[in-house]
């Protein structure tokens, strides 16, 4: 009895950006910081970075913003004081 197992390939960088509709060098920063899941093979100062498509998914589907929160971009203090001056 042989019992085969389906691994999912790996993606380079290129791949995983279309995937993601980002561009490939602002995945990259994002995997080099730790922010998503990503695989580094070698240990020189030039990487190679190879992605799974569905750690991508389950990463970015985890993180998911309600629209009345506070936006994970640009400054905290803008939203801040915009909700003081508009519970007045």
């Amino acid at each position: 009895m042989t019992s085969e197992v389906s691994l999912e390939p790996f993606v380079d960088t290129i791949r995983a950006a279309e995937f993601l509709s980002v561009k490939p060098r602002w995945l990259l920063g994002l995997a080099r910081a730790g922010k998503i899941p990503a695989h580094p093979l070698g240990d020189g100062k030039r990487r190679v970075w190879r992605f799974r498509l569905s750690e991508l998914v389950h990463s970015i589907s985890s993180k998911v913003v309600a629209s009345d929160s506070t936006p994970s971009y640009g400054s905290t203090r803008k939203a801040v004081l915009r909700s003081k001056s508009e519970s007045k």
